[in-house]
Protein backbone atom coordinates (compact mmCIF):
# COMPACT_ATOMS: atom_id res chain seq x y z
CA UNK A 1 0.00 0.00 0.00
CA UNK A 2 2.78 2.41 0.95
CA UNK A 3 4.67 1.54 -2.25
CA UNK A 4 1.55 2.23 -4.34
CA UNK A 5 1.00 5.57 -2.58
CA UNK A 6 4.65 6.50 -3.10
CA UNK A 7 4.40 5.68 -6.83
CA UNK A 8 1.22 7.75 -7.20
CA UNK A 9 2.80 10.70 -5.42
CA UNK A 10 5.88 10.49 -7.63
CA UNK A 11 3.71 10.48 -10.78
CA UNK A 12 1.65 13.42 -9.49
CA UNK A 13 4.84 15.33 -8.74
CA UNK A 14 6.33 14.65 -12.18
CA UNK A 15 3.09 15.72 -13.91
CA UNK A 16 2.97 19.04 -12.06
CA UNK A 17 4.00 22.11 -14.02
CA UNK A 18 7.24 23.78 -12.98
CA UNK A 19 5.20 26.76 -11.71
CA UNK A 20 3.10 24.50 -9.47
CA UNK A 21 6.29 23.24 -7.81
CA UNK A 22 7.19 26.79 -6.77
CA UNK A 23 5.83 28.14 -3.50
CA UNK A 24 7.55 28.90 -0.20
CA UNK A 25 11.00 29.19 -1.78
CA UNK A 26 9.86 31.55 -4.54
CA UNK A 27 7.88 33.79 -2.19
CA UNK A 28 10.64 33.80 0.43
CA UNK A 29 13.28 34.69 -2.15
CA UNK A 30 11.20 37.48 -3.64
CA UNK A 31 10.38 38.88 -0.18
CA UNK A 32 14.12 39.17 0.42
CA UNK A 33 14.10 42.05 -2.10
CA UNK A 34 11.81 44.23 0.02
CA UNK A 35 12.00 48.07 -0.13
CA UNK A 36 14.62 48.15 2.62
CA UNK A 37 16.66 45.57 0.70
CA UNK A 38 16.27 47.66 -2.44
CA UNK A 39 17.66 50.62 -0.49
CA UNK A 40 20.69 48.56 0.58
CA UNK A 41 21.38 47.33 -2.96
CA UNK A 42 20.88 50.85 -4.34
CA UNK A 43 23.33 52.27 -1.81
CA UNK A 44 25.87 49.58 -2.70
CA UNK A 45 25.63 50.18 -6.45
CA UNK A 46 25.60 53.97 -6.14
CA UNK A 47 28.58 54.07 -3.80
CA UNK A 48 30.87 51.38 -5.24
CA UNK A 49 29.60 50.73 -8.76
CA UNK A 50 30.42 47.32 -10.23
CA UNK A 51 33.00 46.53 -7.54
CA UNK A 52 30.32 45.26 -5.17
CA UNK A 53 28.66 42.75 -7.53
CA UNK A 54 30.89 39.85 -6.45
CA UNK A 55 29.11 39.74 -3.09
CA UNK A 56 26.01 38.25 -4.75
CA UNK A 57 28.08 35.34 -6.10
CA UNK A 58 29.24 34.69 -2.53
CA UNK A 59 25.83 34.95 -0.88
CA UNK A 60 23.78 32.90 -3.37
CA UNK A 61 24.93 29.37 -2.38
CA UNK A 62 24.87 30.37 1.29
CA UNK A 63 21.34 31.78 1.26
CA UNK A 64 20.13 28.78 -0.76
CA UNK A 65 21.63 26.31 1.71
CA UNK A 66 20.25 27.93 4.87
CA UNK A 67 16.77 28.33 3.36
CA UNK A 68 16.70 24.72 2.12
CA UNK A 69 17.67 23.63 5.63
CA UNK A 70 14.84 25.68 7.17
CA UNK A 71 12.34 24.31 4.64
CA UNK A 72 13.47 20.72 5.29
CA UNK A 73 12.99 21.18 9.04
CA UNK A 74 9.40 22.31 8.46
CA UNK A 75 8.51 19.60 5.95
CA UNK A 76 10.26 16.73 7.72
CA UNK A 77 9.19 17.50 11.30
CA UNK A 78 5.81 19.08 10.56
CA UNK A 79 6.65 22.02 12.84
CA UNK A 80 8.11 25.49 12.34
CA UNK A 81 11.44 26.66 13.73
CA UNK A 82 10.03 28.16 16.94
CA UNK A 83 8.05 25.01 17.78
CA UNK A 84 11.15 22.86 17.33
CA UNK A 85 13.28 25.29 19.33
CA UNK A 86 10.74 25.15 22.17
CA UNK A 87 10.83 21.36 22.22
CA UNK A 88 14.60 20.92 22.19
CA UNK A 89 16.37 24.06 23.48
CA UNK A 90 16.35 26.38 26.52
CA UNK A 91 13.30 28.63 26.83
CA UNK A 92 15.33 31.79 27.54
CA UNK A 93 17.12 31.44 24.20
CA UNK A 94 13.86 31.05 22.33
CA UNK A 95 12.11 33.95 24.12
CA UNK A 96 14.96 36.41 23.57
CA UNK A 97 15.36 35.50 19.88
CA UNK A 98 11.63 35.69 19.12
CA UNK A 99 11.19 38.97 21.01
CA UNK A 100 14.00 40.61 19.03
CA UNK A 101 12.57 39.15 15.81
CA UNK A 102 9.15 40.72 16.45
CA UNK A 103 10.74 44.11 17.26
CA UNK A 104 13.02 44.00 14.20
CA UNK A 105 10.18 42.94 11.89
CA UNK A 106 7.88 45.71 13.15
CA UNK A 107 10.59 48.32 12.51
CA UNK A 108 11.27 46.77 9.11
CA UNK A 109 7.56 46.97 8.25
CA UNK A 110 7.59 50.68 9.18
CA UNK A 111 10.60 51.30 6.91
CA UNK A 112 9.05 49.34 4.03
CA UNK A 113 5.72 51.15 4.37
CA UNK A 114 7.52 54.50 4.40
CA UNK A 115 9.35 53.59 1.19
CA UNK A 116 6.11 52.43 -0.46
CA UNK A 117 4.31 55.63 0.54
CA UNK A 118 7.17 57.78 -0.76
CA UNK A 119 7.25 55.82 -4.03
CA UNK A 120 3.52 56.40 -4.66
CA UNK A 121 3.97 60.06 -3.73
CA UNK A 122 6.72 60.35 -6.36
CA UNK A 123 4.40 58.82 -8.96
CA UNK A 124 1.15 60.71 -8.31
CA UNK A 125 1.86 63.28 -5.58
CA UNK A 126 -0.08 63.55 -2.33
CA UNK A 127 0.48 62.54 1.30
CA UNK A 128 3.11 59.80 1.48
CA UNK A 129 2.41 59.02 5.16
CA UNK A 130 -1.23 58.25 4.48
CA UNK A 131 -0.40 56.17 1.44
CA UNK A 132 1.89 54.14 3.68
CA UNK A 133 -0.91 53.67 6.22
CA UNK A 134 -3.26 52.56 3.44
CA UNK A 135 -0.78 49.96 2.20
CA UNK A 136 -0.41 48.62 5.73
CA UNK A 137 -4.16 48.27 6.24
CA UNK A 138 -4.60 46.64 2.82
CA UNK A 139 -1.92 44.06 3.59
CA UNK A 140 -3.47 43.30 6.99
CA UNK A 141 -6.96 42.78 5.55
CA UNK A 142 -5.63 40.45 2.83
CA UNK A 143 -3.83 38.31 5.41
CA UNK A 144 -6.86 38.08 7.70
CA UNK A 145 -9.68 37.49 5.22
CA UNK A 146 -8.13 35.51 2.34
CA UNK A 147 -7.48 31.79 3.02
CA UNK A 148 -3.91 30.59 2.57
CA UNK A 149 -4.53 28.52 -0.57
CA UNK A 150 -5.86 31.60 -2.39
CA UNK A 151 -3.50 34.07 -0.72
CA UNK A 152 -0.35 32.18 -1.71
CA UNK A 153 -1.38 32.59 -5.37
CA UNK A 154 -1.55 36.34 -4.83
CA UNK A 155 1.95 36.27 -3.35
CA UNK A 156 3.25 34.23 -6.30
CA UNK A 157 1.92 36.80 -8.77
CA UNK A 158 3.36 39.65 -6.74
CA UNK A 159 6.84 38.21 -7.31
CA UNK A 160 6.49 39.47 -10.89
CA UNK A 161 6.83 43.01 -9.52
CA UNK A 162 10.54 42.31 -9.18
CA UNK A 163 10.83 42.11 -12.97
CA UNK A 164 10.48 45.90 -12.93
CA UNK A 165 14.13 46.09 -11.92
CA UNK A 166 15.22 43.81 -14.74
CA UNK A 167 13.18 45.92 -17.17
CA UNK A 168 14.69 49.14 -15.80
CA UNK A 169 18.21 47.91 -16.55
CA UNK A 170 17.18 47.02 -20.12
CA UNK A 171 16.51 50.70 -20.86
CA UNK A 172 20.03 51.72 -19.81
CA UNK A 173 23.24 51.05 -21.78
CA UNK A 174 25.32 48.63 -19.67
CA UNK A 175 29.07 48.03 -20.18
CA UNK A 176 28.96 44.25 -19.81
CA UNK A 177 32.74 43.91 -19.85
CA UNK A 178 32.99 46.03 -16.71
CA UNK A 179 30.11 44.09 -15.19
CA UNK A 180 31.93 40.77 -15.63
CA UNK A 181 35.05 42.33 -14.16
CA UNK A 182 33.00 43.45 -11.14
CA UNK A 183 31.81 39.87 -10.60
CA UNK A 184 35.10 38.05 -11.05
CA UNK A 185 37.94 40.61 -10.77
CA UNK A 186 36.65 43.49 -8.61
CA UNK A 187 38.77 46.20 -7.04
CA UNK A 188 38.46 45.29 -3.37
CA UNK A 189 38.95 47.79 -0.57
CA UNK A 190 39.66 47.52 3.15
CA UNK A 191 38.12 50.90 3.87
CA UNK A 192 35.47 50.74 6.63
CA UNK A 193 32.66 52.01 4.39
CA UNK A 194 33.33 49.29 1.79
CA UNK A 195 33.46 46.49 4.36
CA UNK A 196 30.35 47.87 6.08
CA UNK A 197 28.50 47.77 2.74
CA UNK A 198 29.57 44.16 2.17
CA UNK A 199 28.28 43.30 5.63
CA UNK A 200 25.00 45.14 4.93
CA UNK A 201 24.43 43.20 1.70
CA UNK A 202 25.21 39.93 3.48
CA UNK A 203 22.77 40.80 6.28
CA UNK A 204 20.09 41.81 3.78
CA UNK A 205 20.24 38.55 1.85
CA UNK A 206 20.37 36.27 4.93
CA UNK A 207 17.69 37.48 7.38
CA UNK A 208 16.03 35.72 10.33
CA UNK A 209 12.46 36.44 9.27
CA UNK A 210 13.06 34.46 6.08
CA UNK A 211 14.12 31.39 8.13
CA UNK A 212 10.90 31.35 10.16
CA UNK A 213 8.69 32.11 7.17
CA UNK A 214 9.89 29.36 4.83
CA UNK A 215 9.83 26.67 7.51
CA UNK A 216 6.30 27.68 8.52
CA UNK A 217 5.08 27.82 4.91
CA UNK A 218 6.14 24.21 4.47
CA UNK A 219 3.91 23.41 7.43
CA UNK A 220 1.11 25.42 5.77
CA UNK A 221 1.50 23.23 2.69
CA UNK A 222 1.07 20.18 4.90
CA UNK A 223 -2.13 21.62 6.36
CA UNK A 224 -3.50 22.59 2.95
CA UNK A 225 -2.94 19.10 1.44
CA UNK A 226 -5.08 16.38 3.06
CA UNK A 227 -2.78 13.65 1.69
CA UNK A 228 0.45 15.20 2.98
CA UNK A 229 2.15 14.17 6.21
CA UNK A 230 5.47 15.12 7.81
CA UNK A 231 8.24 13.27 6.00
CA UNK A 232 9.51 11.86 9.30
CA UNK A 233 6.19 10.03 9.68
CA UNK A 234 5.73 9.26 5.98
CA UNK A 235 9.16 8.44 4.50
CA UNK A 236 7.58 7.53 1.17
CA UNK A 237 6.88 11.25 0.64
CA UNK A 238 10.52 12.22 1.14
CA UNK A 239 11.86 11.98 -2.40
CA UNK A 240 9.27 14.14 -4.22
CA UNK A 241 8.92 16.68 -1.40
CA UNK A 242 12.62 17.21 -0.71
CA UNK A 243 13.22 17.47 -4.45
CA UNK A 244 10.44 20.09 -4.70
CA UNK A 245 11.99 22.08 -1.84
CA UNK A 246 15.35 22.08 -3.59
CA UNK A 247 13.97 23.24 -6.96
CA UNK A 248 11.71 25.80 -5.31
CA UNK A 249 14.49 27.31 -3.19
CA UNK A 250 17.15 27.34 -5.91
CA UNK A 251 14.78 29.21 -8.24
CA UNK A 252 13.40 31.53 -5.56
CA UNK A 253 16.80 32.56 -4.21
CA UNK A 254 18.21 32.75 -7.74
CA UNK A 255 15.41 35.11 -8.69
CA UNK A 256 16.13 37.25 -5.62
CA UNK A 257 19.87 37.37 -6.37
CA UNK A 258 19.28 38.21 -10.03
CA UNK A 259 17.02 41.11 -9.12
CA UNK A 260 19.50 42.37 -6.50
CA UNK A 261 22.22 42.31 -9.18
CA UNK A 262 20.06 44.33 -11.57
CA UNK A 263 19.30 46.91 -8.88
CA UNK A 264 23.04 47.28 -8.27
CA UNK A 265 23.66 47.44 -12.03
CA UNK A 266 21.02 50.12 -12.52
CA UNK A 267 22.35 52.36 -9.77
CA UNK A 268 25.99 51.70 -10.72
CA UNK A 269 25.46 52.68 -14.38
CA UNK A 270 23.36 55.72 -13.57
CA UNK A 271 23.95 57.12 -10.08
CA UNK A 272 27.55 56.01 -9.45
CA UNK A 273 28.67 56.94 -12.97
CA UNK A 274 27.21 60.46 -12.53
CA UNK A 275 28.67 61.07 -9.08
CA UNK A 276 25.47 60.46 -7.07
CA UNK A 277 27.08 58.22 -4.45
CA UNK A 278 24.91 58.99 -1.41
CA UNK A 279 21.50 57.25 -1.46
CA UNK A 280 19.71 56.47 1.80
CA UNK A 281 16.32 55.09 0.73
CA UNK A 282 14.85 53.19 -2.20
CA UNK A 283 12.57 56.16 -2.97
CA UNK A 284 15.60 58.46 -3.18
CA UNK A 285 17.17 56.02 -5.62
CA UNK A 286 14.04 56.14 -7.80
CA UNK A 287 13.97 59.95 -7.74
CA UNK A 288 17.67 60.17 -8.58
CA UNK A 289 17.12 57.93 -11.62
CA UNK A 290 14.65 60.33 -13.27
CA UNK A 291 17.07 62.97 -14.64
CA UNK A 292 19.67 60.35 -15.58
CA UNK A 293 17.72 57.37 -16.95
CA UNK A 294 14.43 59.03 -17.86
CA UNK A 295 10.84 58.97 -16.64
CA UNK A 296 10.10 55.41 -17.73
CA UNK A 297 12.99 53.92 -15.76
CA UNK A 298 12.00 56.07 -12.78
CA UNK A 299 8.38 54.86 -12.97
CA UNK A 300 9.38 51.18 -13.24
CA UNK A 301 11.73 51.49 -10.28
CA UNK A 302 9.01 53.18 -8.19
CA UNK A 303 6.33 50.63 -9.13
CA UNK A 304 8.73 47.86 -8.18
CA UNK A 305 9.11 49.35 -4.69
CA UNK A 306 5.34 49.23 -4.17
CA UNK A 307 4.96 45.71 -5.57
CA UNK A 308 7.80 44.23 -3.56
CA UNK A 309 6.52 45.97 -0.45
CA UNK A 310 3.10 44.34 -0.83
CA UNK A 311 4.91 41.01 -1.08
CA UNK A 312 7.28 41.55 1.87
CA UNK A 313 4.76 42.95 4.39
CA UNK A 314 2.88 39.65 4.93
CA UNK A 315 6.18 37.77 5.12
CA UNK A 316 7.50 40.12 7.84
CA UNK A 317 4.26 40.12 9.85
CA UNK A 318 3.59 36.44 9.23
CA UNK A 319 7.06 35.28 10.28
CA UNK A 320 6.70 37.20 13.56
CA UNK A 321 3.29 35.58 14.16
CA UNK A 322 4.55 32.07 13.35
CA UNK A 323 7.50 32.55 15.72
CA UNK A 324 5.28 33.75 18.57
CA UNK A 325 2.70 31.03 17.97
CA UNK A 326 5.35 28.33 17.97
CA UNK A 327 6.83 29.73 21.17
CA UNK A 328 3.55 29.77 23.12
CA UNK A 329 1.77 26.78 21.49
CA UNK A 330 -0.91 28.91 19.82
CA UNK A 331 -2.96 27.63 16.92
CA UNK A 332 -1.47 29.12 13.78
CA UNK A 333 -2.24 28.99 10.10
CA UNK A 334 -3.23 31.49 7.45
CA UNK A 335 -5.75 28.86 6.41
CA UNK A 336 -7.65 29.23 9.72
CA UNK A 337 -10.35 31.85 10.21
CA UNK A 338 -9.38 34.65 12.61
CA UNK A 339 -11.73 33.40 15.32
CA UNK A 340 -9.91 30.06 15.44
CA UNK A 341 -6.41 31.55 15.75
CA UNK A 342 -6.95 34.82 17.60
CA UNK A 343 -3.47 35.12 19.10
CA UNK A 344 -1.78 34.34 15.77
CA UNK A 345 -3.71 37.01 13.88
CA UNK A 346 -3.27 39.42 16.79
CA UNK A 347 0.51 39.31 16.29
CA UNK A 348 0.07 39.90 12.54
CA UNK A 349 -2.11 42.92 13.38
CA UNK A 350 0.32 44.12 16.06
CA UNK A 351 3.34 43.99 13.76
CA UNK A 352 1.54 45.57 10.81
CA UNK A 353 -0.29 48.31 12.73
CA UNK A 354 2.81 48.90 14.84
CA UNK A 355 4.69 49.54 11.60
CA UNK A 356 1.92 51.89 10.43
CA UNK A 357 1.99 53.81 13.72
CA UNK A 358 5.78 54.06 13.71
CA UNK A 359 5.65 55.41 10.16
CA UNK A 360 3.24 58.18 11.20
CA UNK A 361 5.59 59.43 13.93
CA UNK A 362 8.65 61.65 13.55
CA UNK A 363 10.97 58.64 13.85
CA UNK A 364 13.56 58.71 11.07
CA UNK A 365 12.81 55.59 8.93
CA UNK A 366 16.45 55.35 7.83
CA UNK A 367 17.68 55.23 11.44
CA UNK A 368 14.86 52.83 12.33
CA UNK A 369 15.93 50.56 9.49
CA UNK A 370 19.54 50.75 10.65
CA UNK A 371 18.62 49.55 14.15
CA UNK A 372 16.41 46.87 12.65
CA UNK A 373 19.44 45.63 10.71
CA UNK A 374 21.51 45.69 13.90
CA UNK A 375 18.95 43.56 15.76
CA UNK A 376 18.63 41.17 12.81
CA UNK A 377 22.40 40.82 12.68
CA UNK A 378 22.61 40.05 16.38
CA UNK A 379 19.91 37.37 16.34
CA UNK A 380 20.86 35.79 12.99
CA UNK A 381 23.94 33.95 14.26
CA UNK A 382 22.35 32.13 17.25
CA UNK A 383 19.21 31.31 15.22
CA UNK A 384 21.31 29.93 12.37
CA UNK A 385 23.45 27.92 14.79
CA UNK A 386 20.36 26.41 16.47
CA UNK A 387 18.83 25.72 13.04
CA UNK A 388 21.96 23.84 12.02
CA UNK A 389 21.89 21.81 15.25
CA UNK A 390 18.20 20.96 14.75
CA UNK A 391 18.74 19.94 11.13
CA UNK A 392 21.49 17.54 12.25
CA UNK A 393 19.49 16.14 15.18
CA UNK A 394 17.78 12.79 14.67
CA UNK A 395 15.24 13.65 17.38
CA UNK A 396 13.99 16.48 15.16
CA UNK A 397 14.62 15.05 11.69
CA UNK A 398 14.51 11.28 12.17
CA UNK A 399 16.62 9.63 9.49
CA UNK A 400 16.35 12.74 7.29
CA UNK A 401 19.12 14.77 8.91
CA UNK A 402 20.76 17.11 6.42
CA UNK A 403 23.54 15.69 4.18
CA UNK A 404 27.20 16.65 4.54
CA UNK A 405 27.18 19.24 1.72
CA UNK A 406 24.28 21.18 3.22
CA UNK A 407 25.89 20.92 6.65
CA UNK A 408 29.14 22.44 5.34
CA UNK A 409 27.42 25.32 3.51
CA UNK A 410 25.05 26.00 6.41
CA UNK A 411 27.87 26.26 8.95
CA UNK A 412 29.88 28.38 6.49
CA UNK A 413 26.95 30.81 6.23
CA UNK A 414 26.65 30.83 10.03
CA UNK A 415 30.35 31.54 10.42
CA UNK A 416 30.28 34.41 7.93
CA UNK A 417 27.28 35.93 9.67
CA UNK A 418 29.05 35.67 13.03
CA UNK A 419 32.09 37.43 11.56
CA UNK A 420 29.79 40.17 10.24
CA UNK A 421 28.29 40.72 13.69
CA UNK A 422 31.73 40.85 15.29
CA UNK A 423 32.87 43.39 12.72
CA UNK A 424 29.74 45.44 13.34
CA UNK A 425 30.49 45.59 17.07
CA UNK A 426 34.12 46.45 16.28
CA UNK A 427 33.00 49.46 14.25
CA UNK A 428 30.80 50.57 17.15
CA UNK A 429 33.67 50.69 19.63
CA UNK A 430 36.48 51.83 17.32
Amino acid sequence: MQQLQSTEEKLDYEQESWLAKLGPGLVTGAADDDPSGIATYSQAGARFGFNILWVMLLTYPLMVSIQIICARIGRVSGHGLASNMRRHYPAWLLYSAVLMLVVANTINIAADLSAMGDALKLLIGGPGHWYAAGFGLLSLLLQIFIPYRRYVRVLKWLTLALLAYVATALFIPIPWGQVLKGFFMPQLSWKPEYITTVVAVLGTTISPYLFFWQASEEVEHLIADPHARPVKKAPEQARPQLSRIQIDTYIGMGFASLVACFIMLTTAVTLHAHGAHSIETSAQAAEALRPIAGNFAFALFSIGIIGTGLLSLPVLAGSAAYAMAGTFKWRNSLELKPGLAKEFYAIIAFATLGGVALGLTTVDPVKALYWSAVINGVISTPIMAITMLMASNAKVMGKFVIPRRLRFLGWLATGLMAMSVLFMFYTFVS
